[in-house]
């Protein structure tokens, strides 16, 4: 049985198509490597001002814009994982990602944000609206209106600034990232490095 000690820290955005892949992926690869996952959601946003960009780069780099969407048909196919390009992007996240930070110590916080990840880039929903979290929440036979109330609670809105900052600090510039001790990984296609390293930790 995987203990506190054996772990792979996840931080993600439920924004963030490459963490969408992560998302769906890591529970499994973490249970087969005896390894807990520890969820740090944190909002790219400030991560992303603090660079001087104002939104995604993939929507200020057009070539690469255009690079990500052909590479999002074909990751998701390699993982056989559902997927529709998002008519906004990036979405609003900070109510999500909220109620992610109230879920990252709890049982469903897995299927919570594999729910999310799948509003967003398959159902194509707005997750930044409160309906939407409600509906997701609600879905997964959770008390929706409860959970919304504490993500909206200003301690909790302190936890996830707090979070973002710790993120910064981190050396963290994108997501999704994930650690093994000190070691960073960043990215999607780096998540499988990240859980070899913590087995041979092991």
């Amino acid at each position: 049985m995987p203990t506190p000690d054996l772990a792979i820290d996840f931080w993600f955005e439920l924004a963030s198509n490459y963490s969408y892949l992560s998302v769906m992926r890591i529970e499994a690869l973490a249970d087969d490597a005896g390894l807990v996952v520890r969820w740090r959601p944190f909002l790219l946003g400030p991560i992303f001002a603090s660079l001087g960009w104002n939104t995604s780069p993939f929507n200020l780099q057009p070539q690469k814009g255009a690079y990500v969407w052909t590479d999002m048909v074909r990751q998701c196919a390699k993982y056989g994982l559902a997927w529709r390009r998002p008519s906004v992007f990036p979405r609003s996240s900070v109510l999500a990602q909220r109620v992610a930070m109230c879920a990252a110590g709890e049982p469903w916080i897995g299927a919570y944000t594999k729910a999310m990840m799948r509003a967003n880039f398959v159902d194509d929903r707005d997750i930044g609206a409160e309906a939407t979290v409600l509906e997701v929440l609600r879905a997964l036979d959770l008390p929706a209106e409860a959970i919304v109330a504490s993500a909206q609670h200003p301690d909790n809105k302190l936890r996830l600034r707090q979070q973002t900052e710790r993120a910064a600090q981190l050396g963290i510039f994108g997501a999704p990232t994930f650690f093994v001790g000190e070691e960073m990984f960043w990215g999607n296609d780096r998540l499988d490095d990240a859980i070899e390293l913590a087995r041979g930790v092991r």
